[in-house]
């Protein structure tokens, strides 16, 4: 398992429980103000990312279900919510095989801020190059 500080093996553990980032950063001893923003940065961070896909697959194993057997029981119940014209159910369930098959996905805002919570500095450096000869210092 990659090495993570406690709260961000609290945040692991805690996101296994509903899949809510927002609400396993609360959990984990985010501050509730900021949740939001950190679930976002936590989720990208590559470590995270990896313990939270080992946790699962360790969860998977010990319950031994596997993804063909959740996505078989998605279209069985999706199926019959929509021959008996529960049409909520059964857009649920496609939206459920919609994901799997990665027609929809989750996206995350993140704003980058320089100091003070400014914008950020940046510059452009141009060179050109003649065919043959040296790069200029574009100034």
């Amino acid at each position: 398992m990659p090495k993570l500080t406690d709260k961000q093996a609290a945040f692991v553990r805690e996101y296994l429980v509903d899949l809510n980032a927002t609400q396993a950063a609360i959990r984990a001893g985010y501050s509730e103000r900021t949740a939001n923003a950190q679930a976002g940065r936590l989720l990208a961070n590559v470590g995270i990312r990896e313990a939270i896909e080992q946790a699962q697959a360790k969860r998977a194993r010990r319950v031994e279900i596997k993804a063909e057997d959740v996505l078989r029981g998605v279209i069985e119940v999706t199926t019959q919510a929509r021959e008996s014209g529960d049409l909520k159910t059964a857009l649920k369930g496609y939206e459920l095989q919609g994901k799997h098959l990665g027609m929809w996905t989750e996206k995350v805002k993140q704003e980058v801020s320089g100091p003070d919570g400014g914008p950020m500095a940046s510059e452009i450096v141009v060179r050109f190059v003649e065919p043959g000869g040296e790069a200029g210092n574009g100034r």
